[in-house]
């Protein structure tokens, strides 16, 4: 029959109240909460091993006594405890289950653990992993991105006006792998720019970017439908990427990004702290050697580092690059008028005369030739 699984404090202190304090088996069950037939059993138990009086156990290690009493749990079969942290990597890769690794973990180890037992040590592993994050993050799914609220300075060689610039931060959900870089504003051109610099950083394209409601790229931030500004979504189609905005007022659902910002603060901002640098091509310089040494640093728990695991198991899973870098594009509603053309930037473009009182989408390109397309 199956034994509550009783603390040996506790079964210490049946000892005590028996043999020291002359209980009876009821009185010693009301005082400890432990029923009278396990008490039974204790005390049978003890009476085998000669041991009858209270400081002759209390003498006795916890480990000590508890092997002498129940020898049979040193007798059951080893049960293999698999690597945990090499099972957290695979978790993060597509499509592995805890199923799938509880069924590959019983065909090394038959008389191994159950699959409740081999998730709930699982998830006890998992919560004292320190680069396992609020999610599971899949290799090759994500790429987080954001600017840091602590912002990098260069100074006017000319003027010697010192003026802040942005840092935009870029980190892989699976890997943590970083990429960072200072640019003039958030505008739409250094927002996009920064991401092109970013996928030619890490080779290869993830499933998704999760961004932040910035207005560069979230242009209306609702909760379930955010519309995604037009330069950003043509971005997107170009790298064949999907855009899923973090939800307003709700931070775990970029909490990489917010830890990986917090990372490049420490340990690139601050040794940067006492330099000074007087244009952004030098200090792109500086944070560039860092960010390699960032990414070099070894993981406390895990084996490897940043850069050794998006080498090994997420960079292959990364969707290649298109032959070529996306071209900033700006978009423009307009409706064209009576002489068939449209205005952009104080210049006129004609359009076939079928499309008067319509309004179309101008795509201009940063060589000023825009490309029409007509909504109906």
């Amino acid at each position: 029959m199956s034994r509550k699984n009783i603390g040996m404090r506790k079964i210490k202190e049946v000892f005590r109240l028996k043999f020291e304090c002359n209980l009876s088996n009821r009185s010693i069950e009301k005082s400890c909460g432990v029923g009278r037939t396990c008490i039974k059993d204790y005390l049978d138990r003890a009476e085998v091993l000669g041991l009858s009086e209270w400081e002759q156990i209390r003498k006795i290690s916890d480990y000590e006594l508890e092997k002498r009493l129940f020898p049979e749990k040193n007798s059951l079969p080893f049960r293999g405890v698999p690597d945990w942290n090499e099972l957290f990597l695979e978790k993060k890769k597509p499509g592995v289950t805890l199923k799938l690794l509880w069924e590959e973990y019983r065909v090394k180890n038959p008389e191994g653990l159950c699959y409740s037992h081999f998730c709930e040590l699982y998830n006890q592993n998992a919560r004292h992993n320190d680069i396992r994050m609020r999610f599971d993050h899949k290799f090759g799914d994500k790429l987080f991105v954001d600017y840091s609220g602590k912002k990098p300075e260069i100074i006017d060689p000319v003027t010697g006006e010192v003026r802040s610039v942005e840092l935009f931060v870029a980190v892989l959900g699976a890997s943590n792998y970083t990429f960072a870089e200072a640019t003039l504003s958030q505008s739409l051109p250094d927002w996009i720019g920064s991401h092109v610099r970013a996928l030619n950083f890490f080779g290869g394209c993830p499933a998704c970017i999760v961004p932040d409601n910035l207005r560069s790229g979230v242009s209306k931030a609702l909760y379930y439908d955010p519309e995604i500004n037009p330069t950003y979504a043509d971005f997107a189609q170009h790298y064949q990427v999907t855009i899923l905005p973090a939800r307003a007022k709700k931070p775990r659902d970029k909490a990489k990004v917010e830890n990986g910002v917090l990372i490049v603060q420490r340990w690139i901002l601050a040794a940067l702290r006492n330099q000074r640098f007087f244009s952004l091509a030098e200090l792109n310089q500086a944070i560039k050697k860092l960010l390699f040494l960032l990414n070099e640093r070894p993981f406390k728990k895990l084996p490897g580092c940043r850069q050794s695991m998006f080498d090994e198991m997420e960079k292959p899973l990364l969707k290649p690059l298109p032959a070529y870098s996306y071209e900033y594009a700006e978009w423009k509603k307009a409706t064209v008028s009576f002489d068939y053309h449209v205005e952009y930037l104080n210049h006129y473009y004609s359009v076939h005369y079928k499309y008067v009182k319509q309004e179309v989408m101008i795509r201009a390109t940063s060589c000023k030739f825009p490309h029409l397309n007509l909504i109906f």
